[in-house]
Parts: structure tokens; sequence; C-alpha cells
């Protein structure tokens, strides 16, 4: 009987470390370069599961996204930057991202970004519960420009905070 007790410690810190890393943080690892300039391949970042239940998705924000990869039949999870809001209307033309028709600065836009608008969603604003997510690598990155738009429901959490390599440590 004293043995189960002074397990049992272990057993709540055990089931605490399982709830917290699926139902609150947990962390990502980035995979390939769509991210880059802002996020490397290999870095490990913390993802927040929670923030979309306390404040709304913004304009910039790093998130996880589950997309249905036709082509592989499985579910992929991929890092992307939020571009564009419901409600809204994007467009990129010479590289200049215009929403709702006036130019807004880009910061986080590496490489060139292919002109395209709402008529290539087939929509003319983008729907209640749907972002444009694209990757920081616009000549190298899969995302809304070839999945369509991203629904809420699929979109995770929020990624700011890189935890490893220590070299790189800090939010973003």
């Amino acid at each position: 009987m004293n043995k189960i007790k002074e397990l049992i410690p272990y057993i709540l810190i055990i089931l605490a470390v399982l709830l917290i890393k699926t139902f609150v943080v947990s962390p990502v690892k980035v995979n390939g370069l769509s991210m880059y300039n802002t996020l490397h391949d290999g870095d490990i970042m913390i993802l927040n599961k929670i923030v979309y239940k306390f404040s709304k998705i913004k304009r910039f924000d790093i998130v996880v996204a589950r997309w249905k990869d036709e082509k592989l039949g499985k579910d992929e999870y991929l890092i992307k930057r939020v571009i564009a809001l419901p409600g809204e209307t994007v467009e990129f033309k010479d590289n200049i991202l215009y929403i709702n028709g006036k130019k807004l600065d880009d910061p986080y836009g590496y490489g060139n970004t292919n002109d395209f608008s709402m008529k290539d969603f087939g929509k003319k604003k983008i729907p209640k519960g749907y972002y444009l997510i694209l990757g920081d690598n616009r000549e190298n990155s899969v995302d809304s420009r070839y999945f369509g738009l991203m629904s809420e429901k699929n979109i995770k959490g929020r990624c700011k905070l890189i935890i490893f390599p220590f070299s790189r440590a800090g939010t973003k």
C-alpha cells in the first residue's frame, strides 16, 4: 500500500503533463523552407492551442493549420502566416499586398509573390470563418494559393515562441 502512495504524485505529474500537451500547449517542428526568413527548417516552437478560445485570429499571426493532402491521402499540419481575415478582399499585384483595395505593408513576405486576387478563389470577399494563409517564403510555399482559404476550424493554434535552437530562441 505504501508503494502505491509513493507512486501517486508521479502518476499525477504524468497526467498533468499529458493534459497540458493535449489541450493547452505542445511543441511543433518547422519542416521545410516555406516560412523562411522568419522561421528556419528544424526550428522548434510552442503551439498555443487555447489562445483563440480567448482572442480572435489576427493578421500576421503565425498559425498551425490542418490540411487534408488529397495526393498523400492524409492530414498535413502546416505552419503559415494569416494574411487576410473574414470579410476582407485581398490582392497581390506587383508584389504589393492590398487589403480591401488599400496598400498594406507586408513586412514578412520573402521573395516575390505572384499576382493573385479574390477572383482566384471564386469569391468577392473572404467568407466568415475563413482566412487567407501564406508562407513567408512566397516563392516556396504550399498555402492558400494552392489549397484555398483555410477554415477557422482547421486552425489549431498560434505559434509565437521558438524554443530551439537556443541561438534563435524567442518570440517571432
